[in-house]
């Protein structure tokens, strides 16, 4: 077979919460997406190195007024995050818990790629939770520090009566900041192995990743460190994720590792079995690069550019819309080769502004450029595009009272709301706008331009300094949006999303 040279990380950029199987020869993960929508995507790779997006698991994740941010909240860092994936008997089950609903989601499908996906509701949260199957019992083990395990029904639908529902194991509480969570449970070789992250307080006091072993189900298990490694970036270790083979028995995890304003970034690490234990990294280290021995494939860019010239009223999925969306708000078959977004409900802050279209970026360096016709507008309007977290950043054109139009650039004043640090007159109704991310060794600063014509650009406002919070608890995004203040129904027409990388 050939090989290949993977670097890592495999993604700069948020794809965080990660688990992994191999089915045949293809791999599926899946990550968290919180209160992105789709929701619970779904990648495929042949070879560890290039992975594409394949679908989502579902459109909405639930329709209430938060979900569709109509609330003046939201569900920010909540939703769907540290799902489980498993394949069983021809079927494909993944779970997750959404601390907002304080349910616990289990769907199934037998095709991964297509679906249709069939939910089930479990009342309660199951906190960072792992299905493991057992012959014909399958179990979910869950919790932070004080590790439980419960029994479900064959079918996945419902806790067991009279199942197993028990605390599994109490983690060390000594020296420990974070004690065990993350889990990632397996049945090898007719051993159980649990995988886990802790912080400790000591020595490197930086995430790490932990292994319990036993012969049991039920325990003792044995315990020990498989991974302390930061690969050099800020004490930040590389911690939590899935392990798995390839068809020749070599063996990798794929962990994850906190890297700032661009989000939580996926890393693949070999996998020696020493002793039993599976230990992470060669040496203890993570390597920048490593040689596979799995065929070469096509890389498919995780964010792109797009002309929106579809023929259906369908997006690529790369992107992701803020909250749910109003379907009848948008649309790119309205004016052919645009997309359109409509104003449908008042809000006074982009937060809070229903249909916000967005997609990762990317490390060290990326930028977004859309050209945007505003002659469609009502009085108050604002749209444009986001550098999106909670302390986010805009680049847009308002529309004006007696149809003037002003170019601003804002920010989170504090308290959700937008402080407008720079506004200008423009005169054209028609405006290029472009933010420009700069992630290279934390730097973590974004800046925001403006033109006329695609060529002069102007810088506006201030730069801004990108921080991850955990109230959104994501990378940041650019995304395109337009809100309404006054009045709805007005409407904006981007020509073009226009997306640049920087290199590794």
């Amino acid at each position: 077979m050939s090989s290949i040279m993977l670097k890592n990380p495999i993604f700069w950029s948020d794809v965080p919460d990660v688990d992994v199987i191999r089915v045949g020869s293809a791999y599926y993960m899946v990550s968290t997406s919180m209160h992105s929508m789709p929701g619970c995507p779904i990648m495929k790779s042949f070879n560890l190195r290039d992975w594409e997006i394949v679908s989502y698991v579902y459109d909405t994740l639930e329709n209430n007024q938060a979900h569709q941010l109509l609330d003046g909240e939201g569900i920010y860092g909540q939703g769907q995050w540290a799902t489980s994936l498993r394949y069983h008997n021809h079927t494909y089950y993944l779970c997750f818990s959404s601390n907002d609903m304080n349910q616990f989601y289990v769907y199934q499908t037998k095709d991964i790629e297509n679906g249709p996906w069939t939910r089930s509701l479990i009342e309660g949260i199951y906190h960072d939770p792992a299905l493991l199957f057992d012959d014909d019992r399958v179990f979910v083990l869950y919790g932070c520090g004080d590790i439980r395990i419960t029994e479900l029904t064959a079918d996945l639908t419902a806790v067991k009566p009279g199942g197993v529902d028990q605390l599994l194991l109490e983690t060390p509480k000594e020296n420990i900041g974070l004690r065990c969570e993350g889990c990632h449970a397996y049945k090898i070789n007719g051993e159980y192995y649990l995988l886990f992250i802790e912080w400790p307080t000591d020595g490197n006091q930086r995430r790490r990743q932990v292994c319990y072993r036993s012969s049991k189900l039920l325990g003792a298990y044995e315990r020990k460190v498989i991974l302390d490694d930061d690969m050099g970036y800020h004490n930040k270790g590389i911690a939590q994720g899935a392990i798995f083979d390839t068809t020749d028995n070599e063996w990798y995890a794929m962990l994850f590792q906190d890297h700032d304003a661009v989000g939580r970034i996926p890393y693949i690490l070999p996998v020696q079995w020493e002793n039993g234990w599976p230990m992470v990294g060669i040496n203890g280290k993570a390597p920048k690069q490593l040689e596979i021995n799995l065929p070469d494939d096509e890389a498919k860019p995780l964010v792109i550019s797009d002309d929106f010239d579809y023929e259906k009223n369908e997006l690529a999925l790369n992107w992701q819309w803020n909250h749910n969306p109003d379907q009848s708000l948008w649309s790119v078959t309205e004016r052919s080769g645009y997309l359109r977004l409509t104003t449908g409900h008042l809000t006074k802050s982009v937060l809070t502004a229903p249909n916000t279209l967005t997609q990762r970026t990317e490390g060290p360096a990326c930028s977004g450029t859309i050209l945007l016709d505003g002659s469609n507008m009502k009085d108050g309007d604002f749209a444009g595009l986001i550098a999106l977290q909670s302390n986010f950043g805009t680049v847009g054109i308002k529309r004006k009272e007696n149809s003037e139009y002003a170019v601003a650039m804002t920010i989170n004043d504090g308290n959700g709301q937008e402080k407008v640090v720079e506004e200008k007159a423009y005169s054209n109704e028609q405006i290029h706008l472009k933010i420009v991310f700069d992630f290279e060794d934390s730097v973590d600063e974004a800046t925001f331009h403006y033109s006329a014509d695609g060529h002069h650009w102007h810088p506006i406002g201030e730069t801004l300094h990108m921080k991850y919070t955990l109230d959104h608890f994501m990378g940041y995004r650019i995304g395109i949006f337009n809100y309404a203040i006054k009045e709805t129904g007005g409407y904006v027409d981007m020509d073009y999303f226009k997306y640049d990388r920087g290199s590794h």
